[in-house]
Parts: C-alpha cells; structure tokens; sequence
C-alpha cells in the first residue's frame, strides 16, 4: 500500500536499503510491509538466533526493528538520500513474543526542519502490543567547508 507519497519513495526503494549485501539491517530479514506518507510497517520474522532462554524473542530485534521502522518512515518525507540520525529513542517492552514473527509500524508525529519525533509500536500477529517506543531523529547539519555551509 503505497498512498500519498510526495517524494515518490517506493517500497522496493526502501527495501533494498535494507537487503543489499552490506546492509547493517541484513541479519534481521525485515520486510517493508507497507509506507504512506510518514509512516512504514515492517513485518519481522522469527529467527532462532535472536532468541533468549525459553524462545523469547530478544529486546534488540524490537529495538532495531522500531528504529528502521521511524527510519525509513522520515524517508517517505524527505526522501530516499535523507541522512537523518536516531538521536534518542525510549522503549517500553509491555509482552513478550515467543517463536513468533511481529509487525512494527512506525509514525511521524513531527518533522521540524532539523529534528524529527515519533513513535512505534511492535505488535503480535494477534495484534497485541509487545513494545512500545518514542523516538527522535536529528537531521546533521553540513559541516564547514562544505559548498553552503555558511
């Protein structure tokens, strides 16, 4: 489902940024799921090594699996090339998942000209609520010496 997407950012588009052979997001096997303006769902599957003790899926994969998610959501804003930067993100695990894929959706709330903020939710294929973050990203200025810098 691609809607109202002013920069043209497509899903094929954000899925190779997380599928090609150097990609830190390679490991995790996200899918882009769906992107609308401000917004991205991945589905995230169950891989045995991101397990803890007793199966359960490990509070990094809903962490990073947030993070892409917001990331690539500030990409269906600002483009495809945006070099925007998580800055500080909070999470809050409310379930644990067990042997099971999830879906996280992330939303932008507020795209300011430098610092964006917004949330995530990680949800069970029941469609209950395993995690939820808040997160902000910083757009990094040029440095000086670039040409427009001043």
């Amino acid at each position: 489902m691609t809607t109202g997407l002013p920069l043209h950012v497509t899903v094929e588009q954000l899925q190779k940024l997380l599928s090609h052979d150097t990609a830190f997001t390679k490991a995790y096997g996200f899918v882009v799921a769906a992107i609308a303006s401000g917004s991205c769902t991945l589905e995230v599957p169950h891989l045995p090594h991101f397990e803890r003790p007793g199966g359960i899926i490990s509070g990094q994969v809903f962490m990073t699996a947030a993070d892409v998610a917001m990331w690539l959501a500030i990409k269906t804003l600002r483009g495809i090339d945006d070099p925007s930067v998580t800055s500080q993100m909070q999470t809050h695990f409310l379930r644990s998942a067990r042997r099971e894929g999830f879906t996280c959706r992330a939303v932008v709330l507020s795209l300011g000209r430098r610092t964006t903020f917004g949330t995530a939710e990680c949800l069970s294929t029941q469609g209950e609520l395993l995690a939820h973050h808040t997160l902000t990203y910083v757009t990094p200025g040029r440095s000086s010496g670039e040409p427009g810098s001043a």
